[in-house]
């Protein structure tokens, strides 16, 4: 049995979902061009994301909403969404590598891997999956808050972001939990 790779895409933004992903890669096909999908650009990411939902052995994906990160806080967010990925699988990995220091609660092997999304090729890839599939969703709802601009900054903490914070208030969208939105919505100056 192969090992699944893990990790997720938003945590650090203040508005949206986190995203995590799980991936079992075929090990008769060659993976050498996956990477950490930071190092790559959208377009990059889109054709791999693609090539990997069609190579894979099996990948899941969870969106973690804004409502649930700002009632248990964004690591057991993370840690949620994770476990949830794996227990999706269809059948259960050898092994779990995560990217990251924690590992979430599953009866399976977990492994944690610091910097794993740029050396564990599962890792990448699922890096890659959870990453499009939050930039396309940002990018959807960018739709209904156009004034805000998520399809550029994808939710982070951006000058433009901030700006926009500022100017209209938080949306439904927006982390209460996070301190620039808390502020926002404490009345504080950003």
């Amino acid at each position: 049995m192969n090992p699944a790779g893990v990790d997720e895409a938003g945590r650090g933004c203040l508005a949206g979902p986190v995203a995590v992903a799980a991936v079992v890669l075929d090990p008769h096909l060659n993976w050498d061009w996956v990477d950490d999908s930071k190092k790559l650009s959208a377009p990059q990411r889109a054709e791999m994301a693609e090539k990997i939902r069609a190579g894979a052995l099996d990948y899941t994906l969870e969106m973690i909403d804004v409502v649930t990160i700002d009632k248990i806080n964004i690591l057991q967010a993370t840690l949620l969404g994770m476990k949830r990925c794996v227990e999706r699988l269809a059948q259960p990995p050898a092994e779990v590598l995560i990217d990251g220091n924690r590992t979430p609660d599953v009866t399976l092997p977990c492994k944690a891997i610091v910097g794993g999304d740029a050396v564990v090729k599962c890792i990448g890839a699922a890096s890659i999956l959870a990453k499009t599939a939050r930039d396309d969703l940002m990018t959807e709802l960018d739709c209904q808050y156009p004034e805000y601009g998520f399809a550029s900054h994808k939710g982070y903490g951006t000058p433009q972001h901030l700006a926009a914070l500022r100017a209209l208030g938080p949306t439904p969208l927006h982390r209460s939990s996070f301190a620039p939105v808390r502020a926002m919505i404490q009345g504080e100056l950003l």
